[in-house]
């Protein structure tokens, strides 16, 4: 199959091209973390805070599911109710929540 002498002429020109296109890919690179990434890191960030201001850190109302918190037996430390990783203020033990000091 030949190709047409449009189509070769682009083709050496494209291979010429992407020849010389690696002497700048780290100053494209770098234009490219200036540009769009620490930007990016920035829009995160402010997404994050805005959030986190917004949010309520009051306890949500429990209910006893049935489906949740079963207990079929006794964790292998402490007074066995409590998760290894426990945080009073957002694990709820089947009776409900333990009260908090705050």
């Amino acid at each position: 199959m030949s190709l047409s002498p449009a189509a070769s002429v682009a083709r050496r020109m494209l291979a010429a091209a992407s020849h010389s296109s690696h002497e700048g890919g780290a100053r494209t690179w770098k234009i490219l973390t200036f540009i769009l990434a620490l930007p990016g890191v920035g829009v995160c960030m402010a997404n994050a805070y805005m959030k986190m201001q917004e949010h309520s850190h009051d306890q949500p109302e429990f209910v006893p599911y049935p489906h949740l918190r079963i207990r079929t037996k006794k964790f292998p430390w402490g007074d066995g109710n409590h998760s290894l990783f426990h945080n009073p203020h957002t694990n709820a033990l089947p009776e409900g929540y333990e009260s908090s000091h705050h």
